[in-house]
């Protein structure tokens, strides 16, 4: 081996150590793979990192772009450079400044599934022109799902309500479109309804809606319903059936038997009281024989 082959073998060798090095500093944190409801829209999580340090977003440049291919941009800064199948339906949510990358799609289509990649380029202020410090992430791209049917709302509730008694029961469905929440809404007139939207992670979000109402006779074997309606116009919705019970009254029961044992217990007064009556009155009589008696004893005597 001659000197100039070993020279480009270290040189080769050299450039790689130094390219796994910087490619190091170059990190993105996304999805890997997230539902999307057609029509609606979908937000993909991403952070990322680079070797620039702190830079403002006027000098940073992201791109997102398809797997197979670094020019078929589905998001640029310039729309000139978007697929025309993704014109006006992709925006940048995250600050660039604050590495954050997070994109929305709106409007999703049956062949938005990607994989989707995000690059970025560090520019130069005066012109906007990139510097050599640019990267593509294809090592972590986006692969979306397509659902071309939302999901049904989950429905929690007790099995049965009670007569006149508070009664809740929390509809969820769960999206990954945080920048427009289904809308979640019931079959019942009711002010008392609490609405929460919470992050569950991965891309994903759950939208509740508690309802809480005080059940009627009438409400007995009721179907109640809640319906989602979904950014862009589809629904789904999930339907039970409101049993209501009766609070038990034993007044039937109750009344008819204080009164029996009233009217029993005065009648049982009664005859105690004239029992003694009857009884002193016989004692009476007794005692007025007794002194006839003896008066006519003593007049037989004489």
């Amino acid at each position: 081996m001659d000197k100039e082959t070993k020279f480009m073998i270290t040189c080769l060798l050299f450039a790689a150590i130094c390219s796994s090095a910087s490619s190091d500093e170059w990190k993105a944190t996304v999805v890997k793979s997230i539902d999307a409801l057609v029509t609606s829209c979908v937000v993909l999580p991403c952070s990322f990192s680079h070797t620039g340090g702190n830079l403002p977003s006027s000098r940073l440049r992201g791109i997102w772009h398809e797997k197979d291919g670094t020019k078929r941009n589905i998001y640029h800064e310039d729309p000139t450079l978007i697929k025309d199948n993704f014109k006006d339906r992709t925006k940048m949510l995250g600050e660039l400044s604050q590495n954050n990358c997070t994109l929305e799609i709106t409007d999703v289509k049956v062949h938005d599934n990607g994989p989707f990649c995000f690059r970025v380029e560090l520019v130069r202020t005066e012109n906007n022109d990139p510097t050599k410090d640019k990267f593509s992430f294809v090592e972590d791209c986006v692969e979306l799902n397509m659902l071309t049917e939302p999901l049904k709302p989950a429905v929690i509730k007790p099995k049965t309500a009670t007569l006149g008694e508070p009664y809740t029961v929390t509809c969820s469905v769960i999206h990954t479109c945080p920048t427009h929440v289904p809308k979640l809404t019931w079959n019942l007139d009711s002010t008392n309804i609490i609405v929460h939207h919470k992050d569950i992670k991965q891309g994903n979000w759950e939208t509740q809606s508690i309802l809480t109402v005080i059940p009627e006779e009438k409400d007995d074997n009721r179907e109640i319903t809640c319906t989602a309606e979904f950014n862009g116009g589809l629904k789904s919705s999930e339907t039970f059936t409101l049993h209501v019970k009766r609070i038990e009254n034993y007044n039937h029961i109750i009344i008819p038997a204080v009164v029996g044992i009233g009217t029993a217990l005065l009648f049982g007064i009664f005859c105690i009281f004239m029992a003694k009556k009857y009884k002193n009155h016989i004692a009476e009589l007794q005692n007025q024989e007794g002194t006839m008696w003896n008066r006519l004893s003593r007049l037989s005597r004489r």
